[in-house]
């Protein structure tokens, strides 16, 4: 087999192979056996059937071309392999020379990872977030766990901003009534105007028992957007009333006796959470300026892929979280054009950064071994709330094993950065990195679970809704897809 390679930009290349037929026999073989279990000849059992009378019932040309569009692949793969390629995504296959006895010819562009080196990566030196903490933030922190302990009493006067109700809904368009959009017995905070619009302005003032018809545009089902007569009819208004901030609400919230030793408990915890984010904001601070200080041209294919990947995970959050792309604008104050732009700028940033991590990894010969990818496989399931196993039976199925290989090299090359980085705060704080990374990320996404004191022992009354934005500002950060070689 010969092979020629062509670079038609820094990020594209063009193979021209060239094999004698003479070393198509493999995948002749193959082909033979395929279609002699397909095809019925008089006087020979299935599979059975000669070469000879295979070409003479199907025809010599299916015969090649089945031959072909086996070989192909492998070729093209030996190809990459042997050239020392770094392929990125499908070839575009062209078949520019087919004679049988003869000779096999075709080309195959596809992108490739730009030829380039890093350097400058030892002692990157960067800026985080002082950690000291206001009297004010603790206050703030004991004020949040103070409402987890509140209890909702009813209140024999009309209802006010801040009140808890139970309440029935129903609609109407020109007098019809929409069997589907009804409910009952839902509980709702006036003031949080998580439902629909005008609904707390007409809840204000109503007392328990009365009903109240306003105008607005439905959300979600079949008749989202249209403008309908929403009946609201009012069960109970209840007012949370809080425990005093005393010892007694101290050993009833926590294993503390007094609430110092609670105030106490909780700077500390939110101290440590804040020392976890300075390095986890080291580590991203760091690498976008390792990935700034290195100019590289990018794949167009792959960024739109990337951006492709990236606008699907959000519009399935949204659909999940029953929301729209317009709802979403609005509520991020943003336009769809401003959202495309911010969308393709992330994904240039991901991808850029996976390829500087990549050829980081090349140069320091860094790798993965089983106990590694093991480890993230089980760190990413108990994140995900399922099973270690079921998680790699998902990753083979979905062929993304390298993909996970990928992220614990990357992260590993990553390591490598941060080991001689030198983090400092705004007020000239050297930052210790002796956090474990595993650590850092599962404290660093979690703020509240680290610093509340009473996890185990409160009984939460809010409910948490799904988070579109905050979801794609996760995706956002998410490594460019692993490539091949």
């Amino acid at each position: 087999m010969k092979t020629d390679v062509e670079e038609l930009s820094p990020t594209r290349v063009k193979l021209t192979i060239e094999v004698p037929f003479k070393e198509l026999d493999h995948a002749f073989d193959v082909t033979y056996k395929s279609l002699a279990k397909q095809v019925r000849i008089k006087g020979f059992r299935p599979g059975k059937a000669p070469a000879r009378l295979i070409d003479r019932y199907v025809g010599r040309g299916a015969v090649i071309s089945e031959a072909v569009n086996h070989a192909v692949p492998e070729l093209y793969n030996e190809a990459v392999q042997k050239e020392e390629i770094f392929a990125l995504g499908q070839p575009e296959v062209e078949i520019t020379k087919l004679e049988d006895n003869d000779e096999l010819s075709f080309t195959a562009e596809v992108d490739v990872r730009p030829k380039f080196e890093v350097t400058g990566y030892e002692g990157i030196e960067v800026t985080v977030d002082d950690a000291e903490l206001t009297d004010e933030q603790v206050d703030d922190q004991v004020a949040n766990l103070r409402e987890r302990f509140g209890t909702l009493v009813g209140a024999d006067r009309p209802a006010e901003t801040g009140d808890h109700l139970s309440i029935d809904l129903s609609a109407a368009i020109d007098g019809e009534k929409l069997e589907d959009v009804q409910a009952s017995g839902i509980s709702y905070e006036i003031g949080t105007n998580t439902m629909l619009d005008g609904l707390d302005e007409a809840l204000v003032g109503m007392a328990e028992g009365a009903s109240s018809t306003f105008s607005t545009k439905l959300v979600g089902g079949e008749h989202e957007g249209k403008e309908a007569d929403v009946t609201v009819t009012v069960h109970s208004v209840k007012v949370k009333e809080l425990p005093e901030l005393d010892d007694e609400f101290a050993q009833m919230a926590s294993e503390f006796d007094t609430i110092a030793e609670l105030r106490d408990d909780v700077r500390g915890r939110m101290e440590q959470v804040r020392r976890v984010q300075q390095v986890s904001q080291g580590r991203d601070r760091a690498l976008e300026q390792l990935v700034d200080s290195i100019d590289l041209p990018l794949p167009d294919s792959i960024v739109e892929e990337e951006v492709t990947r990236r606008r699907e995970s959000l519009e399935q959050q949204l659909t999940q979280s029953g929301l729209t792309k317009e709802g979403y604008f609005e509520s991020q104050e943003q336009t769809e054009e401003e959202f495309e732009e911010e969308l393709t700028k992330g994904a240039r940033a991901a991808v850029k950064s996976g390829f500087v991590l990549d050829q980081l990894a090349l140069q320091n010969d860094i790798a993965a071994d089983n106990d590694e990818l093991g480890q993230f496989i089980t760190e990413q399931a108990q994140r995900m709330g399922v099973s270690p196993d079921q998680l790699v039976q998902h990753l083979v199925e979905s062929n993304q094993i390298r993909v996970a290989y990928t992220e614990v090299v990357r992260s590993k090359a990553m390591n490598l950065v941060m080991g001689s980085a030198v983090i400092t705060d705004e007020s000239g704080n050297t930052v210790e990195q002796d956090t474990p990374q595993g650590e850092t990320a599962e404290a660093a996404n979690d703020d509240e679970a680290a610093e509340d004191p009473a996890d185990e022992s409160a009984d939460a009354s809010a409910e948490a809704g799904d988070r579109p934005a905050e979801a794609a500002a996760d995706t956002a950060e998410d490594a460019a897809p692993a490539e091949s070689k």
